[in-house]
Formats: C-alpha cells, structure tokens, sequence
C-alpha cells in the first residue's frame, strides 16, 4: 500500500471493471470466428468478418447460446443472482472500431446480479498469502459485444499519421463484470485479478491470455482525504484497458499519489460530470488523460429491437450447474490439505488449467499425489520450457507419471534417471518401466553383485584415508566411494543399500 503524506490521513477507494472476453468458436451475434478462441488467435487482420460485424443494412443479429451459458457459469462460481430473465440493449457512442455505431449490452436487466469474492487479506486489510479474507462484492456482470482494434503504428512500429483498425474483434462474446469500491490497495487489485483470472480460465470460458487482452482491467480510483476534521473525496478516474497484474498494481499506486498531489494543487473534490479516464504508460509508470467520462444517460440507452429477450428456466440452469466444477480455491486447500503439498507448488498447478487436468488424472492413478507433483513441476516444467510447451502438451500419459513416481518410491531408479526417463516418455507410448529396462535406467539392487563393487572398492589402498574417515564417523567420505562405485555399475548401483553396505563394512 502506498504510504500517505504525514499531515493528512487518506483512504484508497477502487471499484473495478473486468471485461472478459469468451473463448467461443464464434461471435456474440453471428457465426463469424471469435478472435478469442485458439484456433483463431493468429488470423490475419480483417478476415473473420461477415455482414453482421460490418453492420450491413438489413442484417439481424442471433444470440449466441454458448456466450449466454458460459456467463451463467461465472455468475454461479461468483454466487450471483442469476437473472431468470435478460435482456439486450443499444448503448449509443462513437465507436470507430465499430461499424454499426452501436454496442449491442445490457443495461438494467444484467444476466447475472449481486454476487461475492472472497480474497485473502492481513491485518492492514491488504491483499496476503494467508490469515483473514475478505470479501469483495460483485456488482453485476452483464453480456456484451468487444470492439475492434484500433492500431496508431506501422506494423514495423514505426509512427504514422493515421489509425489502422482490425475488426477481427468486434463481435466477440465480452462479459463485464463489475465490483463494488471494496479495494482499499493495489495489492488487493492484484489478488482479485489472479483469482478471477483462475476462475474463469478453469470454468473453460476464456483461454486468459492477458497479452492478447482476453481479459482487462480496468480501475475505477478516487481517495478520501481527511484534513482538519473534514473529508474531502477526489474525482474518480477510470484507468482503461490494464493487460497486466503489473499495470494493474502501477497504474493504482501512481493514480493514488497523482490524485492526492493534485488536490493540494488545486482542491478539486468530487462533483457533477468530475469522473474522467486516463490511461497508462507502462514505460513511463503514469497515466495520462484521455477523456471526461460521459454520464450514464449520455449513451441513450434502449432495447434493442432486434433481439429476444432470454428466459433460463429452471433445467437449463440446472444443466449450466452442472458444469461449475471444483473451483481454484477448493482445489488449492485440498492440494495443500490431503496431498501434503506447498502452496507454492499448488499454486504452480492450478496456474495452467491444462497442467490442473492432467495432474488430476495423474492422481487418480497415482498412489502418491506429492511425488506426481514433483514430478510434473521439476521434470515437466524443465522439458516444458525447454520445447516451449505446456506439461500437459509433452506427450507423456498419466499412466507413464505414475510409473515413474513408483519406481522412484521403490529406489529402482535414482532422480537423475528418474529425469531421463520422463524424458523418453515424452516422446514414447512405451511403458515406462519398458523404457526404463531398455535403456538401462533401472538401479542395480542386487546385494550380491553390489558387495562385489563395494568389495573392490574397499581394497583399493588410494581409498585408504576415506576409509578411515567413515570409520572415523566422518560419513561426508562415504561420498568419495560411492562415485567410484558408480563408475562400476555403470550408474545402476542402488545408492542407498551401497550407502549400508560401506558403512557396514568399515565400522564392523
């Protein structure tokens, strides 16, 4: 949290816009391809238009039902009202990167109303790791349609005197989800963001990828001033469109000071049409100004004439429950609580929704979850980034993770070929253990064949000093042995049981 000036006492103020764009396979009103689904990421600027998104004349617009579940999907996860009737509105504004002229929203009958997210917070009420949470409320969160894009460099970055649009976004399914000013620091911001970041990205109805703006922030900041017994409440700025945690935490901390320097400058409190939006300049580390907010009856809102309204009636809400499955938060305490793992490293796991699934059903094989997530974290994620892939993207199965965990739990194979092993999975349908054999992973424990290596070790008269030392109760000069031993059994000698048998032998 900021420190605030001696002489005054502040409180932060931020409510929060989140616009979520869904991973659909086409668009809010027509069956273009949606930019924000995988398969179309990369699309050429300009190609996934149709009549609809260029608003042709003549052209109806059709609801598209999947955009509608999967926004009953988030409401239920954030314990909103469900609305059992919804409708849609025209909301009037200059949209250059919108050819219609018009955004198709929601304004008073919102598809999902109050709702709650609990996020951790400490004793000063920021946003920590753990102790007591706190609650942040969910105002509504409502449907609507993305714009274009509107670009003000050449592709090679250099400056031109013009705007290129792309209009491969206008049209795509955007939820907005709206909280109250519960925030009172930019670390709660943050902590909010990851969490419903995690939420929806599990829920299957956004592929999250801040970079390509599937999700954005944006804040609304004011501060409460008090000064000689009185309160003074600047106006509310809007930061637009945060693609960062990063931004998200800077541009709240840089408006916070911005806002309280600028009333000891001029006095200027919160009034009639104060509200403006700004925004940030991830280089410099401030905002800017870009424009006075317009006021809500500005927009001229009316129902649309084109479109239905939505009834959800009782078994189609019951289907859309059904698939609200386990979310982050109850899987992260059940990682940490039954499978004895660090929060750190559930955390890992549930970053990725594709490495969430793919442990999951790890773990329905696997007889011990904490190795399978060692495994997955140490030699999954080393590999991952290596050939720049998700873990669950490698190509090794459940099935071969569990193999490896259990051998490794027997002392069958040691860390290193335990590595190499998921490795030739990776890239193999083999059976591990068949991997493992072929390759001459599996570690030799045979006492016989192992007393002969520790035999001619022992007799080596260069040794002599390490023997003394381990008889001596220096157990650090077993080590020295043991690599030689190593080198005999070609790297298949069971450490442990050579371990004993060294002991063993020179301590009598």
């Amino acid at each position: 949290m900021p420190t605030a000036p001696a002489d005054i006492k502040t409180t932060l103020i931020v409510g929060m816009e989140i616009h979520v764009e869904l991973s659909t396979r086409s668009k809010m009103w027509t069956s273009a391809p949606n930019v924000a689904h995988s398969d179309y990421f990369d699309a050429e600027p300009n190609t996934l238009l149709d009549p609809v998104v260029i608003g042709m004349p003549g052209v109806l617009p059709v609801i598209n039902e999947q955009a509608v579940e999967m926004a009953v999907r988030v409401g239920l996860a954030l314990g909103c009202e469900i609305a059992r009737t919804t409708k849609w509105d025209r909301k009037s504004y200059y949209y250059p990167d919108l050819p219609k002229n018009y955004q198709i929203s929601q304004y008073d009958q919102p598809i999902c109303g109050e709702g709650a997210l609990d996020i951790p917070a400490d004793d000063n009420g920021e946003a920590s790791g753990g102790g007591e949470m706190r609650t942040i409320r969910i105002t509504r969160a409502h449907l609507e349609e993305d714009a274009g894009k509107l670009m003000h460099e050449a592709p090679g970055g250099a400056p031109i005197d013009h705007s290129i649009v792309d209009l491969n976004r206008a049209g795509t399914p955007l939820l907005e989800i709206v909280t109250e000013p519960d925030f009172r620091s930019p670390d709660e911001a943050v902590t909010f963001g990851q969490m419903l970041r995690n939420i929806c990205r599990h829920l299957g109805v956004t592929e999250g990828d801040m970079q390509r703006g599937h999700m954005r922030f944006e804040p609304n900041i004011n501060v409460h001033i008090e000064k000689d017994g009185e309160t003074f409440k600047t106006p509310i700025v809007e930061i637009k469109n945060l693609n960062s945690f990063k931004a998200v935490h800077g541009a709240i901390t840089h408006e916070y000071q911005r806002q309280i320097d600028e009333w000891r400058d001029t006095g200027k409190v919160m009034g009639a049409r104060s509200k403006s939006t700004r925004g940030w300049d991830d280089n410099k580390g401030i905002t800017t100004p870009q424009r006075e907010k317009e006021d809500e009856d500005e927009y001229r809102y009316f129902p649309d004439p084109d479109l239905v309204t939505v009834a959800i009636d009782d078994d189609w809400l019951s289907r859309i429950k059904q698939t609200v499955t386990e979310l982050p938060d109850a899987k992260r305490s059940r990682y940490v609580d039954e499978y004895g793992l660090s929060p750190v490293d559930a955390g890992t796991l549930l970053d990725d929704p594709g490495l969430t699934r793919f442990y999951e059903d790890t773990i329905a094989v696997a007889a011990d979850p904490k190795r399978a997530a060692a495994m997955l974290l140490n030699y999954g994620s080393k590999l991952a980034n290596e050939r720049g892939q998700g873990v669950h993207e490698l190509g090794i199965t459940p099935d071969q993770v569990k193999t490896i965990a259990d051998l490794s739990s027997a002392d069958k194979i040691g860390s290193t070929a335990a590595a190499d092993l998921f490795a030739l999975c990776c890239d193999s349908d083999d059976p591990a253990e068949a991997l493992a054999e072929k390759h001459g992973l599996l570690q030799v424990s045979d006492t016989g064949a192992l007393e002969g290596f520790v035999d001619q070790v022992l007799a080596d008269a260069k040794n002599a000093k390490a023997i003394e030392d381990i008889r001596g109760g220096k157990d650090k000069a077993v080590g020295a042995l043991m690599g030689q031993i190593m080198k005999l059994s070609k790297g298949q000698a069971n450490p442990k049981l050579v371990t004993q048998m060294i002991v063993g032998k020179v301590r009598g």
